[in-house]
């Protein structure tokens, strides 16, 4: 059947045009007996509603931006983007929104991908991933009044909306394991401190620490970029000073620091044992496979969208927080060994 005009459909359905635009924007205001009857037209003949049309009449696109601020290149390489946009693509397919994916392949091109996705006005409203201290997007979006939810932890909470994991108790949850084991000289690998997540896994870690009265030791603190081969440069750094265990922020950097340890020809976890962050596939098949923190990533994608639906839906006073728990996975890169001044004990 060729398509189908608004009018067409109300004449089959025998109701009046303004009656078969309510049931298609605003169903709950056309009696039961009206809206069935409407519904089965569009069932019977494939009906789509043009949604422009839709738009003038509703001021709605469903039609959701995603913004990661980060290059391409480093968006499709990285595991846990690839677990959020699935969690975040699924929601909008549940909830019948389409998602719009901005992403920008050089620095230069940064703004001006901003801008395209701020000043179309076809938005209903924004995810964003957003760990960064200062990100100038951020205060771009409050001032044009954008909804918007983030992915991660903003700095200025008092006017976002967020859903991010507990990064603290993660990282605590990560060294105190190794701790309990018995090991000495626990280092870290961590992101830029640029990032609220590498701030607040760095917490973790020294809370961890503190509490066993362990001091922070300079020289186990090596800063990573989140990718494989900041983890793998790190480790190369962290060796000469002889840790007996690491824990690591991401597990794309502890993959790259596994291989830095296999490549000094030592062996995991007898010689350093190794924690990560994420929990994502990758973890399973390294070798040895990888202990880890696993965050729900694409949970944290779903969420995102359906808080970004409630704030349409509701307004955005308050803001939205939403923080999620970890959970400690056990594998072989620190096996269940304890330790009794250097001595195995079983």
């Amino acid at each position: 059947m060729s398509k189908l005009t608004l009018e067409e459909v109300a004449k089959l359905a025998g109701v009046s045009r303004a009656t078969v635009s309510r049931v298609v924007n605003k169903p709950e205001r056309v009696s039961p007996k009206y809206r069935e009857r409407v519904l089965k037209v569009i069932e019977e003949t494939g009906y789509q509603p043009n949604q422009a049309a839709r738009m003038l009449v509703s001021r709605r696109s469903n039609i959701l931006g995603l913004i990661i601020p980060s290059r391409a290149d480093l968006i499709f390489t990285d595991p846990y983007f690839a677990a959020l946009i699935t969690g975040i693509s699924r929601a909008c397919n549940m909830h019948d929104y389409t998602l719009a994916l901005f992403v920008f392949h050089s620095q230069e091109e940064q703004d001006q991908v901003y801008q395209r996705a701020l000043g179309t006005g076809l938005l209903d409203g924004l995810i964003v991933t957003a760990d960064k201290i200062t990100d100038p997007l951020i205060p771009q979006i409050i001032a044009r009044k954008i909804p918007a939810v983030y992915v991660g932890r903003p700095l200025d909470k008092a006017y976002t909306s967020f859903v991010d994991v507990d990064n603290v108790a993660g990282a605590y949850m990560a060294v105190s394991h190794l701790l309990r084991l018995g090991y000495q000289r626990v280092a870290t690998i961590t992101g830029p401190m640029s990032s609220t997540t590498s701030m607040d896994r760095y917490e973790g870690y020294t809370k961890a620490l503190a509490e066993r009265d362990r001091s922070i030791e300079d020289n186990l603190v090596v800063y990573g970029d989140f990718t494989r081969d900041g983890g793998y440069t790190a480790m190369r750094q962290l060796l000469p000073h002889h840790p007996d265990a690491v824990f690591v922020a991401t597990d794309t950097m502890a993959l790259g620091a596994i291989q830095a340890i296999h490549e000094a020809n030592l062996t995991i976890p007898d010689d350093i044992a190794i924690v990560g962050f994420d929990d994502l596939s990758p973890a399973t098949i390294a070798d040895p496979p990888l202990t880890t923190i696993r965050q729900p990533v694409n949970q944290n994608g779903m969420l995102a969208v359906e808080t970004l639906i409630d704030l349409l839906e509701t307004g955005p006073v308050p803001p939205r927080h939403t923080i999620l728990p970890t959970q400690l996975i056990i594998r072989a890169t620190c096996g269940a060994m304890k330790f009794n001044n250097g001595n195995y004990v079983p």
